[in-house]
């Protein structure tokens, strides 16, 4: 039974995969600070709760907060006798070539979104994580993960407008009913709505006209939804894209032990 565990700038998500299907999986706010301990409480009360009785065998882990695989591994030998594949480390292999700059640094987000997109979707491919940033992550024919765009994320966006301006409220993103504000709240929420619209919808056209070919646009993360209900901007969204991923690159690394 594998453990595949994302963790995310703000969320941490931990599936269990039986080699089919995923049988469960749970969302915890992310933090450096919690142990192997508090992981493993959690974590298997929940288990418990959902009648999950299968041992644990493999763990997988991709994390975007450094501080945090540290427990993870210790979780990982402490409770289910074994040694996690981190995503990023040399001695997890990827099924796809990276081509970035000499020196950059990929997330392992990224890397896991686009071998997953590419095991679903084949080649030539935008990846739109909605995330604590907003991600573009492009996929060559091959597969390859050949770079992207980073934006600002949807909602550091409105902290940022709440913390900065003393008197626009902290409000929640929602689909406007029109694009004219007549409150400060629906001023705010159309701002952000449709300005994310153009944002994408004018990314992915360049990256369509750079590349200069026809590409399909995926969309995952928590606000995909909101935005996958206007102006037709992606193909298909893909709720445990990452997961997905995770699975395909432990599956790649056992077959090529």
């Amino acid at each position: 039974m594998l453990l595949a565990i994302d963790c995310g700038n703000t969320n941490t998500v931990f599936a269990i995969w039986d080699g089919e299907q995923f049988l469960a999986s749970w969302r915890t706010s992310t933090e450096w600070q919690r142990t192997a301990d508090q992981y493993y409480v959690w974590l298997s009360t929940l288990m418990r709760l959902q009648g999950i009785e299968a041992q644990i065998t493999d763990m997988i882990v991709s994390s975007t907060v450094p501080r945090v695989v540290f427990n993870l591994r210790v979780l990982a030998d402490r409770y289910f006798n074994t040694r996690p594949l981190v995503v990023g480390k040399s001695d997890c292999l990827l099924p796809v070539d990276v081509r970035v700059d000499q020196g950059t640094q990929v997330g392992p987000d990224r890397l896991v979104n686009t071998v997953a997109g590419h095991d679903l979707y084949g080649g030539d491919l935008i990846m739109v994580d909605f995330g604590t940033a907003t991600t573009f992550d492009v996929v060559d024919t091959d597969g390859a993960y050949i770079g992207g765009v980073i934006a600002p994320g949807v909602n550091l966006s409105l902290e940022a407008l709440h913390q900065a301006a003393a008197a626009l409220p902290h409000v929640d993103i929602s689909k406007p009913q029109a694009v004219i504000g007549t409150n400060t709240v629906t001023c705010m929420q159309s701002g952000v709505f449709w300005g994310y619209v153009g944002l994408v919808r004018e990314i992915c056209a360049r990256i369509k006209a750079e590349r200069d070919r026809e590409m399909r646009v995926i969309s995952t993360g928590g606000l995909a939804p909101l935005f996958q209900q206007s102006e037709a901007l992606f193909d298909a969204f893909e709720d445990d894209l990452t997961t997905h991923g995770l699975t395909v690159i432990h599956k790649y690394n056992k077959d090529n032990a």
